[in-house]
């Protein structure tokens, strides 16, 4: 089915499990294709994103998914040949997200036109660059181990294809995906994507791939950076392309990420592990109480405001930017932001930091959980009652 046509240039098309660039004119494209149409060529007619296994279950495993990572050619063959394109004039991108989901974004300044196209999912695979990793390709047959892990590596891929109606240099093309990768990241982060693999924000996925078209003739444009109106258009495409791309494949969107749960499920804890670890600080019945109205009390905004500005502080100290010496203070101190934001009481804040500042306060990622747990115990225990009267005694938190 052909799903569009853009600037004379390009025909978009979506088959089955593929969705498929005609390039009706010739373009430069610089991909990440791992067969031998990755990198540059000035030749090739056909850029393709193609689903070769569903995002979960054992069918990770599958044979065409095995035969992308281990023959990247006769992935690249296969492929083309049940859709009828020339293989050799194919350059390949390969995922597990549904191709009935993918996102396209156009926009365009004066004779300039930048087309994304883009496919996405983050449950599985999302990861922060520098995270630790296991893939490993050895010169030799030495350390085969190494690589063979490599196949067990998680569903979850970003692909764009992106195409542009003017010839770049093969400088701008690499300052083309710089930027595009940029706002990726810039998606991203604005919906707190968590790493899969460390407790950061997700800066992509372990997976992602990319191809950049431009169509040659005339002068060529030697910038793509983000001051030039070239970057300014790749950039938007690519982010609102992610976005869309993300909210249709995972059902994130920005309200979705208005949650508790958002803020701290990269500290490896789930709706269960929060309610209990919560409850744990609760008389029996407030925690029935509060794992009743669970999804109520974490979705508010001023809860999820609180929540947000503690974790991310954590993350100023990690990162140095806060001096470990204020850990204490700070910490005691937006925890009652959230314990206020609970109760409903903004009155009681400097009794919550004072209650606060007698627990033990860490950055640690367990002690740091347990201090969030007791911020929001303390602030439920008093929704409904006297404070004077029953937080003490209620929650057994010091007086």
């Amino acid at each position: 089915m052909k799903l569009a046509e853009f600037y004379g240039g390009i025909e978009l098309y979506r088959e089955e499990k593929m969705v498929y660039a005609k390039l009706m004119t010739p373009h430069r494209v610089l991909s990440t294709c791992r067969s031998s149409a990755g990198g540059m060529h000035d030749d090739l007619m056909y850029l393709y994103n193609h689903q070769s296994c569903e995002p979960a279950g054992c069918h990770m495993n599958a044979r065409m998914c095995r035969l992308a990572m281990e023959s990247p050619e006769d992935y690249r063959r296969e492929v083309a040949d049940r859709h009828n394109l020339p293989f050799q004039k194919c350059a390949t991108l390969g995922t597990a997200a549904n191709m009935n989901n993918a996102a396209i974004c156009h926009e365009r300044f004066c004779d300039l036109e930048v087309v994304t196209i883009c496919t996405g999912g983050v449950e599985g695979n999302a990861g922060r660059a520098g995270d630790p990793a296991s893939y490993y390709e050895p010169q030799d047959d030495s350390a085969k181990g190494q690589k063979d892990r490599g196949c067990n590596m998680r569903p979850g891929t970003i692909n764009a294809m992106i195409f542009i109606n003017r010839e770049l240099t093969p400088g701008a093309m690499v300052a083309a995906v710089i930027t595009a990768t940029e706002a990726k990241t810039a998606a991203l982060q604005e919906l707190e994507v968590p790493s899969r693999y460390s407790d950061g924000l997700a800066t992509g996925t372990g997976t992602d791939q990319i191809a950049v078209a431009s169509e040659l003739g005339g002068n060529a444009l030697s910038y793509a950076g983000k001051h030039s109106k070239l970057g300014e258009l790749i950039g938007r495409t690519m982010h609102d392309a992610v976005l869309r791309a993300l909210a249709m494949q995972n059902g994130l969107t920005p309200a979705s990420r208005c949650s508790s749960l958002a803020y701290l499920e990269r500290l490896e804890i789930r709706q269960q592990e929060l309610c209990q670890g919560i409850g744990e600080f609760l008389s029996r019945d407030n925690a029935n109480l509060f794992e009743q109205n669970f999804s109520n009390i974490v979705n508010d905004p001023i809860t999820v405001a609180a929540v947000a500005a503690l974790v991310h502080l954590r993350d100023k100290f990690l990162w140095g930017v806060l001096p470990e010496s204020c850990i204490h203070e700070v910490l005691s101190l937006y925890g009652a932001q959230v314990s206020a934001a609970v109760s409903g009481k903004t009155s009681r804040s400097y009794a919550y930091m004072q209650i606060l500042s007698a627990l033990k306060v860490s950055l640690d990622k367990d002690a740091f959980l347990e201090f969030v747990f007791q911020a929001f115990a303390l602030g439920f225990s008093e929704k409904w009652s006297c404070p004077e009267c029953d937080v003490c005694e209620e929650t057994g938190f010091p007086g």
